[in-house]
């Protein structure tokens, strides 16, 4: 299981426990508290129709009297009432009052006149000068069915107690607000919820991504890629970017030395070796033309390790380098026209003639100094590789995949087996026999270099033989 998804399932099933437990006891807590409500205000209302017919139960006119005609308007007023969207259209009360003994002399419904009371608690309670309610089911027979909630308060005359008045009303007449602030918890309850969910996918896609990144440079810098270690806003994967960083820096160093000096033991072995037996063989008494002949090839070998460890020096110092640190706007026109310059008298001497092809609209951010000598590089191996009295054909243009700069010459190409070589570290073929260094070999690292140059370019390089002969070196940078 992929580490977004374990997030993602953490963080949604701490939240969505926490809803719902958060919603459950709200949904809970809606049904008795409207209850609770219900029953602060038929306490209030027990106790203000116990003063309205304490004059009446005194003078023995309560089945008569003011108060209960006053109950029977009530009852049978007509009239319409919306309240937070639910209508009301008939009386809910029922009323009924007993004496001092807890025998009924009064009920609204005209149920239970004569009957009994003092045993509901109600009644009960009331006349021990406590406060009596009670919850009773409208059919005894079905405990869990309909009840209705009934409160007393005591008529008092003066500090005597005269009789009991009970107001019922039915739990049922709350539940549609019961119902409708449930429904309004559970909507609410869900957008949350959903809104949760979001800044779950947001928070894990950010983080993730953090380490999405981290994951794409490590496997960067395993396959040996130029890569920039990313930064993070977070401070514990952006210490851990730093030392990734630091870590790749110090094995790089390490290793590239250990490369260096395998690579440069090796590849010194055979001038020091030409070295070493031409000044063996050199001795006073050999002829002018054999000792001058093995002193140009001291010369020759010489300058040839010069150019090698010139050339392992810069390689290394720019395979270290992961990205370019003060790019800048480089027309590239202008820099190919000035690197053919630099080779024009030697073509000409040779009467080569380099035909160009130059779009000077293109230009590319980078690092001057270094795509010039990427170049150089490409229009040396062209020179070197071309017989006399040919051409050099050098076309910059756009393409569907970017700027593409490419030299073709008319030499004898590239033998297959060293197609996929060329480009290899300290890998070099002898110059053609009808070339000015016929067998010689270069230090086999300008291709190489070329490739490192392009790289921090965000571009490639490419040799390819073409029809009937010469090969073709291309440059392409992205854009």
């Amino acid at each position: 299981m992929k580490i977004s998804l374990k997030i993602f399932l953490g963080y949604f099933l701490l939240v969505g426990l926490a809803a719902w437990f958060v919603l459950a006891v709200f949904v809970d807590e809606v049904k008795p508290g409207v209850r609770q409500a219900m029953e602060d205000t038929l306490v209030d209302t027990a106790n203000l129709l116990a003063e309205l017919a304490k004059d009446d139960l005194k003078q023995g006119s309560i089945q008569n009297g003011q108060f209960a005609r006053s109950l029977h308007d009530y009852q049978h007023k007509s009239g319409t009432a919306n309240i937070w969207g639910v209508p009301k259209r008939s009386a809910d009360y029922r009323v009924y009052i007993t004496d001092s003994t807890g025998m009924v002399v009064f009920d609204s419904d005209h149920q239970a006149v004569g009957q009994d009371y003092s045993r509901w608690n109600d009644v009960y309670l009331t006349l021990k000068s406590r406060y009596g309610a009670r919850t009773t089911p409208v059919d005894p027979t079905r405990p869990d069915g309909e009840t209705v909630m009934y409160v007393a308060a005591p008529v008092m005359d003066n500090d005597k107690l005269i009789g009991v008045l009970t107001v019922a009303k039915p739990n049922s007449t709350m539940q549609p607000f019961i119902l409708h602030a449930q429904a309004k918890i559970m909507r609410w309850g869900i957008l949350l919820l959903a809104l949760s969910l979001c800044l779950g996918i947001l928070f894990t896609w950010r983080f993730t991504r953090a380490i999405h990144r981290l994951r794409d440079y490590a496997i960067a810098v395993a396959q040996g890629h130029k890569a920039v270690a990313p930064d993070s806003s977070n401070d514990e994967l952006a210490e851990l970017a730093q030392a990734m960083k630091t870590m790749r820096d110090e094995l790089d160093g390490h290793q590239h030395i250990q490369e260096a000096i395998h690579q440069l033991t090796h590849e010194l072995k055979s001038p020091m070796t030409a070295i070493q037996a031409a000044t063996e063989l050199i001795t006073p008494e050999m002829p002018e033309q054999d000792r001058t002949h093995f002193l140009n090839s001291i010369k020759i070998q010489t300058k040839r390790l010069q150019h090698m460890i010139q050339n392992i020096l810069g390689l290394a110092a720019l395979e270290q380098q992961q990205v370019l640190v003060h790019p800048v706007h480089i027309a590239l026109s202008d820099l190919v026209e000035q690197q053919l310059r630099l080779i024009q008298d030697r073509a000409t001497q040779r009467n080569i003639q380099l035909l160009t092809t130059l779009d000077t609209s293109l230009s590319i951010a980078g690092d001057a100094f270094l795509c010039g000598q990427a170049i150089s590089n490409l229009l040396e191996n062209a020179l070197d590789f071309s017989a006399n009295n040919s051409h050099i054909h050098i076309v910059l243009c756009k393409t569907d995949i970017g700027i593409q700069l490419s030299i073709q010459d008319e030499g004898s190409g590239i033998p297959l087996y060293a197609l996929d070589k060329i480009k290899d570290k300290f890998y070099s073929l002898p110059r053609p026999a009808n070339t000015p260094h016929a067998g010689q070999k270069s230090t086999g690292l300008g291709l190489n270099f070329v490739q490192q140059i392009m790289a921090l370019h965000h571009g490639d390089v490419s040799i390819t033989n073409v029809h009937p002969n010469g090969a073709i070196a291309s440059l392409c940078w992205p854009g």
